[in-house]
Formats: structure tokens, C-alpha cells, sequence
């Protein structure tokens, strides 16, 4: 299914239907007053995180949403019907905004979590409403307000509690396959993750994380170089970032070289993501140049990133050990959120 993470749609929400002028007229009851009812409300346009999507694409087959209007109010103080609210289902971890403001409506993290993006308008009251002693026989209605008419901005960010990032042909795809039930494409040549995958990793008895894997960074990504900027919004949500290095193919005369490539466009699409823990992990280990490589950029790994963890993803050595401590990791994070702590510094 093609993957689709940001849309634009139009919502418009039911006008209010309006107020009755409308008297008594019954025989034997003299001097009967006024009994308009009042007009119902619109209904509203409202966004339902369901945890059974995982893609934007029913919303660009879609373009228009609308709500239904509300019925107009009737003689002998008979009001309005409320008109039908629309419903939109959008995956979990959908954030809307308003096109023409930039303003954030909703940001839905949590399955069945919703909000309504276009409210319907008021009914308008009708003459019954406006009896009072000075006035006892009112000749006047309201008409029912108009309902909300917005074009959104709908971008979908996957919840995940740890992202894959690095160049491309890193094996991303590889080590997601090897830690999860997930079988993405994998081949020898760069850009086979085309679209995220997300895999559920278990580290210990009733213990599990989410890992997403991100198509492959290349230099100049921030400005749309490739594919990783198109999805490095993925990321932003994650607490840990695995930082996976080809260490078979790693430039002898610089180490960190591609280290820092990466990382240099991960603050430059955005500050906050350049400041997320990171687990440095070397790949390749079972091709000799991948080893000899991997013991080299353990001593020029900066101590904020030790230690370095070496793995293989083809054959999954170190494979068992790295999701222990990506665990581990996440447990710390995760106790020093809820007491206040710096989880960056870890």
C-alpha cells in the first residue's frame, strides 16, 4: 500500500438551521402566542485517531469533508434536528493544522483520541425564544450561523520510541529485520527503504519497543537531497536515535566522517533532533574490514556517544545484546522524564 504522510483537505461544517417565526392558532384558545422553534445546530467536522490505519493515503482520494446542516426550527416550539457530524479517521500520531494560519488544531497520539476541526454552526433561536413582558408577540428570528469552513494541513508522524537513521545501504532494513518481525526490502544498492517501516522489538518478558527505520540520510538531505528529509519527521517523536554506520566502507583517513554527516543534517532539519541520545552502532563486523574498522572508531567515537556497539546484522552477532541495552536505555529515559531528569545527557 503506498505510503502517504501529508495531505491537504478542505472541511466545512453544517450551517446552523434557523429560527421559526411561527404563532398559536387553535380555536377555542384565544390570543394564542408565538411558537417558533428554534433552528438546530451544525454538525461538526471531527478527526478520529484510529489505530488500524497506518497511512494518509484514503485522504488524497478525498479532497472534502462536510458536515450535515442543522434542520430549520418549526411551528408549536418544534426545534431543529442537529445535523450529522462527519467523521475522519487518520492514524495515530496525525498532527492538524490550519493552512491558512499555521495554527495546530489537534496533534492525536493516542488511539481513539479526537478533535473536532470544523465546528457546525449555531442554530438561530426562533420568536418563542424572545417573549417577554414588553415584548409579547415578537415578529423575529434568528438565521443560523454558518458552520466553519477550514483547509487543513494533515501530516502523519510515526510513534516510535527508537528511529534507525544513517547513510543509505548503512543496513537499516537488515537489522530492523533481524530485531523484529518486520521484512522490509533489502537489497545491495542504496534507497530500498523507500517509505518507513516500523517494527515491535521485545527485550524481555512483557518487555517491548517500537523501532522505526528511516530511508537512508545523504548530504544535503535538510533541503531535499535523496529521500531522508521527506521522513526525518518520523523521527522527531522517538526518544532514542540508532545511529548505524557501514563500518566496512568507512573512510580510513576521516572515521567519523559519515558520522557527522549524518548528524550535521539531523540539526539542520531540526536543533531538537541533533540533541537526541544516540546509540552508535557498527555494522558489518562479519566482513574483515568491517571489524578491523569497527575497533578503530571505538577509540575516535566521542565519549558523550560510547561505548560503540558492534554488530552484524547479516548474521545478527551482537544483534541480541544491542536490543538489550537499546532497553536498558529506554527504561533510563523514560525514569528520568518522570522525575524531571535530563535524558539528553545520558
Amino acid at each position: 500500500m503506498k505510503f502517504i504522510d501529508e495531505v491537504k483537505i478542505r472541511v466545512i461544517a453544517g450551517d446552523g438551521g434557523r429560527g421559526c417565526v411561527s404563532f398559536r392558532r387553535e380555536k377555542f384558545i384565544p390570543r394564542g402566542g408565538p411558537n417558533g422553534g428554534n433552528g438546530g445546530k451544525g454538525g461538526d467536522v471531527i478527526a478520529l485517531a484510529d489505530p488500524q490505519l497506518t497511512t494518509l493515503l484514503d485522504l488524497r482520494y478525498q479532497k472534502q469533508y462536510k458536515a450535515g446542516r442543522g434542520e430549520h426550527g418549526l411551528g408549536k416550539d418544534q426545534h431543529g434536528k442537529t445535523g450529522e457530524d462527519r467523521i475522519i479517521k487518520v492514524p495515530v500520531g496525525t498532527i492538524i493544522r490550519d493552512a491558512g494560519t499555521g495554527e495546530l488544531i489537534g496533534d492525536l497520539k493516542e488511539a481513539g483520541q479526537q478533535v473536532v476541526v470544523a465546528a457546525g454552526g449555531r442554530g438561530g433561536k426562533g420568536n418563542a425564544h424572545f417573549v417577554s413582558s414588553t415584548n409579547r408577540s415578537p415578529r423575529f428570528a434568528q438565521p443560523g450561523e454558518p458552520g466553519e469552513d477550514k483547509e487543513l494541513e494533515i501530516e502523519l508522524r510515526l510513534l516510535a520510541d527508537v528511529g534507525i537513521i544513517g547513510l543509505p545501504n548503512a543496513g537499516k532494513s537488515t537489522l530492523i529485520a533481524a530485531i523484529s518481525a518486520v521484512r522490509p526490502k533489502i537489497a545491495d544498492y542504496p534507497f530500498t527503504t523507500l517509505v518507513p517501516n516500523l517494527g515491535v522489538v521485545a527485550y524481555g518478558e512483557g518487555k517491548s519497543f517500537v523501532v522505526a527505520d528511516i530511508p537512508g540520510l545523504i548530504e544535503g538531505a535538510h533541503e531535499g537531497h535523496g529521500l531522508g528529509d521527506k521522513f526525518l519527521r518520523h523521527v522527531t517523536r522517538t526518544s532514542v536515535l540508532i545511529h548505524l554506520l557501514d563500518a566496512s566502507n568507512i573512510d580510513e583517513e576521516d572515521l567519523l566522517a559519515e558520522w557527522k554527516t549524518v548528524n550535521r543534517e539531523l540539526e539542520l532539519f531540526d536543533p531538537e533532533l541533533g540533541k537526541k541520545p544516540q546509540i552508535v552502532v557498527a555494522n558489518k563486523i562479519d566482513l574483515p574490514a568491517g571489524k578491523n574498522h569497527a575497533k578503530l572508531l571505538a577509540k575516535k567515537l566521542p565519549q558523550g556517544y560510547q561505548p560503540l556497539h558492534s554488530i552484524s546484522a547479516a548474521t545478527t552477532e551482537g544483534v541480541r545484546a544491542l536490543a538489550q541495552y537499546i532497553g536498558m536505555r529506554l527504561e533510563e529515559i523514560k525514569q528520568q522524564d518522570e522525575t524531571g531528569g535530563d535524558a539528553a545527557g545520558l
